[in-house]
């Protein structure tokens, strides 16, 4: 990551103005440990009475839900996929730019200028500063019409003179359905290095209280959770081990015709096994089905079982 963000600093000056490039967030390719969708109950309609749109379920994603999952330890970034952007459409009309001898430059910095906050100081009273502003920035779609651009002949020229102020949405690359309709779909990734079962445990905990702060209509399903997966996971390798032995238990008796001799020869496998756990404990190596898929029980008995058929042979 150094490397890469030493190129990308190298990098910028050949970039056109305005463009800053940055690094990802530090996610591995198997970071993907839970996923929701943000969907809309039928006839939900937003606070002013107007229907619920995909642009409505993204705003709430990216104003509500996310911010509070980014909370959750071990969170690194979660990737929304499905509706709209919401932006603020400042479209100019070429005619009407030409009519007052303006161009799109114009406009633009007009807007810039005229949307943002100023310092202006400070006073003194009583001993102490008292700091001062001039909050600028439009509030409303009015604010933005209303912007001078320029004046001419004493007569101010405002946006909404050249230009129509509405409310747009961003290009999209990607959709996504639920139950055959658009929503919105977010993926959780999570750091590297921590725990995927507890991270996921904890990212759906705190989406239940999400719940509670969401509008009206709108709903929030897990639709992936990667704690189901290692749980089964975790019953399965069990299983596996369980019935493994047994089966070699079920061989040696046969093969040995002395029980006493089979679970003799048997308890290696538990013996071993512990030694194997104590060494990924303390080198902190992961659990997982490569891991304990390397054990072979039969192999683990073969020393066993020689001493025990000698033992037998020289009873």
């Amino acid at each position: 990551r150094q490397q890469v963000n030493e190129r990308l600093n190298s990098a910028i000056s050949d970039l056109p103005p305005g463009i800053t490039p940055a690094l990802g967030p530090i996610a591995s390719g198997l970071g993907e440990i839970f996923m929701f969708t943000v969907d809309a109950e039928p006839g939900a309609v937003n606070a002013d009475g107007t229907p619920v749109t995909p642009v409505d379920l993204r705003s709430v994603h990216d104003w509500i839900i996310r911010p509070q999952l980014l909370r959750v330890p071990g969170v690194v970034e979660i990737n929304p996929i499905g509706g709209f952007k919401k932006e603020i459409l400042v479209a100019p009309d070429p005619s009407l730019l030409l009519r007052y001898g303006l161009d799109s430059h114009d406009l633009f910095r007009a807007v810039e200028q005229d949307n943002q906050n100023a310092g202006a100081g400070f006073i003194e009273n009583n001993g102490s500063q008292l700091l001062m502003r001039m909050p600028g920035q439009a509030t409303t779609l009015e604010d933005l019409r209303n912007i001078v651009i320029t004046q001419q002949q004493g007569t101010p020229v405002l946006v909404r003179d050249v230009a129509t102020v509405e409310i747009g949405r961003e290009l999209r690359s990607g959709a996504a359905t639920f139950n055959g309709h658009e929503a919105v779909l977010g993926t959780v990734f999570m750091l590297i290095g921590e725990n995927s079962r507890e991270v996921a445990a904890a990212t759906a905990l705190m989406l239940e209280e999400v719940k509670a702060s969401l509008p009206d209509g709108i709903t929030v399903t897990a639709v992936y959770d990667r704690t189901n997966l290692v749980d089964k996971t975790l019953e399965t390798v069990q299983k596996n081990l369980l019935e493994g032995a047994l089966l070699v238990i079920a061989v040696l008796f046969l093969l040995l015709g002395n029980i006493r001799a089979a679970f003799l020869t048997a308890a290696i496998i538990p013996i071993a096994m512990l030694m194997t756990i104590t060494g990924m404990v303390q080198t902190r190596t992961s659990a997982n089905l490569m891991s304990l898929g390397a054990l072979d029980f039969g192999l683990i008995v073969d020393g066993s079982v020689i001493i025990v058929e000698n033992c037998l042979r020289s009873r």
